[in-house]
């Protein structure tokens, strides 16, 4: 008799669900403690604040020619976005924005549905202002801890400066062109200087800086200012004024010190502490030209002041006398209509604005439901999967699996062997397999 040959059972397929595969991804980066809280440097791209409050953005790493090297998304939560916007504002003068290299706290988090991710926990706008700014600024409030900052700004300036001492290069194009400047004033005006030489770059800039101004304070009866120029150049030759030793010398100055140095983007500590700050040589020179300049205008329209001012001050109170007579009623009608209108105003617009609140309201709570069920829909989901884990592993762990896989199952009465020290000669014992069992007899064991 032929026998029909069986159909082959189909194979189950090898692998695991995606979302299972995400899950066991979420469970590595969660229990990960080194990809909690760690500092990491990089440059901000796309920044972007959702309404909800949150701040999406890219982090960048980038190499030596610019190209990108790294990239991953990253989040402010709302609950922390606006102090840590805040304090990086307070800290550098400037609003976090893209372009940005910052040194930031993260932590990673990866969602089986939008992927991996860093959780910005904190920003240290420290590092963002550099070493160089760090320093200035520490400088800065240090003086302002001292209480010296402002010191050289409160002193009072004489009506006209004209007896300027100078801190500067002899043979500088700053120097020069404040000269020709003051010398060439369209007024007349005459001013007398004199030069107090300084090396304005480099290590001798500090010394040589704070010597001309002990000559200076030494002979200070000659002169209503003090005036610290120089010209132009690249930002890092102007590194030595940025030194609290002559700052605070400045500060501390007893006479009122303008401070010209570099061009308009340039800032120094000593332009925080001078009494005048201006943008170049040439820009105090125009400055003191001007002072100059006001004080004979003054002089000149003193004489005809008086009269005039007395004359207009006659008239104006006569023609305020006419116009409150006459203006009384009609001014006191028109706000009462005015307060009627606006009155009229409110009550039209408490209803409107009543409904919009509520409307609002109602989008808000039809949101947050809409969230509470994705949430528990998500968790069911997760339960799910970690019950048909757990099942599989029990599956794989039974007796019966253990048996089909060449092992027996030795019992003596209705206890269960494991030990040989368990079993005496001559007791019966019955070994089970996986189809089957067999009654024995034991000889002797062995340890």
């Amino acid at each position: 008799m032929n026998e029909t040959p069986s159909t082959p059972a189909p194979q189950q397929p090898k692998g695991m669900t995606l979302s299972a595969f995400n899950a066991l991804i979420e469970g590595v980066v969660s229990s990960e403690t080194i990809l909690q809280s760690q500092w990491v440097i990089a440059e901000t791209s796309d920044m972007r604040l959702n309404r909800s409050g949150h701040c999406y953005l890219e982090l960048l790493e980038k190499d030596n020619q610019g190209t990108t090297v790294a990239r991953m998304s990253a989040v402010i939560w709302g609950s922390k976005y606006g102090k840590l916007y805040y304090d990086f504002l307070n800290a550098t003068g400037q609003a976090m924005a893209t372009g940005m290299k910052v040194l930031v706290n993260v932590t990673a988090s990866f969602h089986r549905l939008y992927g991996l991710k860093v959780v910005i926990n904190d920003i240290d706008p420290s590092y963002t202002l550099g070493d160089m700014a760090r320093q200035r600024q520490e400088i800065i409030n240090r003086l302002t801890a001292e209480g010296v900052i402002d010191l050289n700004k409160q002193l009072p300036w004489p009506p006209v400066p004209q007896r300027i001492a100078i801190v500067s290069a002899a043979g500088a194009a700053g120097y020069g062109d404040f000269m020709n400047q003051l010398g060439g004033n369209p007024y007349g005006l005459q001013f007398y200087t004199c030069l107090f030489h300084a090396v304005m770059q480099g290590n001798q800039t500090v010394p040589t800086v704070m010597a001309a101004l002990d000559r200076i304070n030494s002979h200070i009866e000659l002169f209503d200012c003090v005036v610290i120029i120089r010209g132009g150049g690249a930002t890092s030759e102007l590194n030595s004024f940025d030194n609290y030793d002559l700052a605070s010398y400045v500060a501390n100055f007893p006479i009122p010190v303008i401070v010209g140095i570099g061009h308009e983007r340039d800032v120094t500590v000593l332009d925080y502490v001078a009494a005048m700050r201006v943008k170049t040589p040439t820009a105090a020179a125009e400055w003191l030209i001007q002072q100059g300049a006001a004080a004979l205008a003054r002089l000149d329209g003193m004489q005809d002041a008086v009269v005039t001012a007395v004359r207009d001050i006659v008239a104006q109170a006569r023609e305020q006398m006419a116009h409150y007579t006459t203006m009384i009623p009609a001014t006191a009608h028109r706000i009462i209509e005015t307060n009627r209108i606006r009155l009229d105003n409110y009550a039209k617009n408490i209803p409107l604005a009543a409904g919009n609140l509520i409307a609002m309201q109602s989008t808000r709570l039809e949101r947050a439901s809409e969230r509470i069920v994705q949430a528990v829909g998500h968790a069911m989901q997760r339960e799910q999967l970690r019950l048909n884990s757990l099942g599989e592993k029990a599956a794989l762990l039974s007796p019966e699996n253990t048996l089909q896989r060449g092992y027996a199952l030795v019992t003596a009465g209705d206890r269960c062997v494991t030990a040989a020290s368990q079993l005496r000669p001559g007791e019966q014992i019955t070994v089970q397999f996986a189809s089957g069992s067999a009654d024995a007899t034991v000889n002797n064991t062995k340890q």
